[in-house]
């Protein structure tokens, strides 16, 4: 049968989750798999495994009720390898690797923001932002619209307001909350957000990077930031 991985963890690890429920419906039972310094979380892959919520939350509480106690590297959703063997030996083959991976995420979680503009709110502030666009939106409302052509100039400028807008605030949500952060890693392009950004967060520095990003809220209410965490570090395992 084959074997879903969670996560791996040194061996020496305080509190591993065996026999905890995993994924599967019935869910299948935690089990841990040792080589050398490391040890592996698995259980048996279900057949048909798909990204349902339940599934996806049983995966996530197996590497949260293992990271409370000491670093994980935590699997992607859905990680199956051929069998038990199969994961000894890729323990074993990576142990340096991993054990380095190990060491460097030790203590840290992962928290996830992504902004986005208030419409309305960010509409506003460039208008705010450039007089002569504002005078340009003035003299077109005072017109009663204005022409065809003149409410598509400045449809086009507004756009490109806003697109610049975009890249400045995304840049302002990075260095505002870098410097709270131990790593940072952008999404790949083209998520839909002007900023998708996941930073790595000692746990006692948590309440300061979630402070730093209320205060960020407040001093930009055109920005809607959609943050998630604390989770395991993802984003930060290679």
């Amino acid at each position: 049968m084959s074997t879903y991985v969670y996560g791996i963890a040194r061996s020496s690890h305080p509190n591993l989750p065996e026999k905890m429920g995993g994924v599967g419906d019935p869910p299948k039972a935690v089990r841990v798999l040792t080589s050398g310094r490391l040890a592996a979380l698995v259980s048996d892959a279900p057949e048909n495994l798909k990204p349902k919520r339940r599934d996806l939350l049983a995966h996530q509480n197996v590497l949260s009720e293992a990271g409370a106690a000491g670093a994980v590297l935590p699997m992607r959703f859905g990680g199956i390898s051929p069998d038990d063997e199969a994961v000894t030996a890729a323990l074993g083959e990576r142990e340096a690797h991993y054990l380095e991976r190990l060491d460097a995420l030790d203590n840290k979680v992962e928290y996830n923001v992504k902004g986005s503009h208030d419409e309305e709110a960010v509409l506003h502030q460039v208008l705010a932002d450039d007089p002569e666009l504002r005078a340009l939106s003035e003299a077109n409302r005072a017109a009663g619209g204005g022409t065809y052509d003149q409410k598509l100039a400045l449809g086009e400028r507004v756009v490109a307001a806003v697109k610049q807008r975009e890249a400045r605030d995304a840049v302002l949500i990075q260095q505002t909350l870098e410097d709270k952060a131990e790593g940072v890693r952008p999404a790949p392009e083209g998520s839909g957000w002007l900023a998708n950004i996941s930073f790595l967060v000692e746990r006692e520095r948590a309440d300061a990077f979630v402070s730093a990003l209320q205060a960020l809220q407040t001093a930009h209410p055109h920005l809607v930031l959609q943050v998630n965490g604390p989770l395991p570090p993802y984003s930060f395992v290679e």
